[in-house]
C-alpha cells in the first residue's frame, strides 16, 4: 500500500462484511467512487456515500461472467436523497482528449504524483492464464501479455 500510496484495501472476494470493511476503510463516508467492480462491493459503498457524492461506472467485473441478473439494492432512493451524481464511463467518450489526458498522466508518472503497476505475461501461451488471472483478481495494476 505504501508503494502506490493508498490508505486501504478490500478484497470484495475474501471480505465477509463489505459494509463493514468500508465503513471502516472510510469513516467519514464516500465522496467519490469509481467503480470498476460492481455487485456487493458497490452495493456496500453506496449505502456510505455522503451528500453530493460523485460515482463514476467504468466497469462491472464481478457480474460480467454471471449467468442470472443479480438483483442488488434499489440505490435510486439514496441517489436522491444524497444528492449525488453517478455517470458511466466508457474511455472512447473522450476520445477528443486522449493527447491531454496522456500528457497529464505522463507528467504526473514522471514527478511520482502518479503511481502504478502490472502484472505481465509472457508469451501468446500465456493468454488463457492471464485471462483467468484477470477473472479471479490474480493481478496487480493492469494486466499485460507480451507476445
Amino acid at each position: 500500500m505504501n508503494e502506490l500510496h493508498f490508505d486501504a484495501a478490500i478484497n470484495y472476494k475474501t471480505t465477509p462484511n463489505l459494509r463493514k470493511a468500508v465503513a471502516s476503510a472510510c469513516p467519514s463516508g464516500v465522496d467519490i467512487y469509481f467503480d470498476n467492480v460492481g455487485g456487493e462491493i458497490s452495493d456496500a459503498i453506496i449505502t456510505l456515500i455522503n451528500k453530493s457524492a460523485r460515482i463514476i461506472v467504468c466497469g462491472q467485473i464481478s457480474l460480467y461472467n454471471s449467468t442470472t441478473i443479480s438483483m442488488g439494492p434499489r440505490v435510486q432512493p439514496i441517489i436522491l436523497t444524497r444528492s449525488a451524481l453517478m455517470k458511466g464511463f466508457i474511455v472512447n467518450d473522450y476520445a477528443s482528449r486522449f493527447s491531454e489526458g496522456f500528457k497529464a498522466l505522463s507528467e504526473w508518472v514522471g514527478s511520482g504524483q502518479l503511481k502504478y503497476t502490472n502484472t505481465t505475461y509472457n508469451g501468446f501461451d500465456k493468454l488463457p492464464e492471464a485471462f483467468i488471472a484477470l477473472f479471479e483478481g490474480k493481478n496487480l495494476g493492469k494486466l499485460i501479455v507480451v507476445m
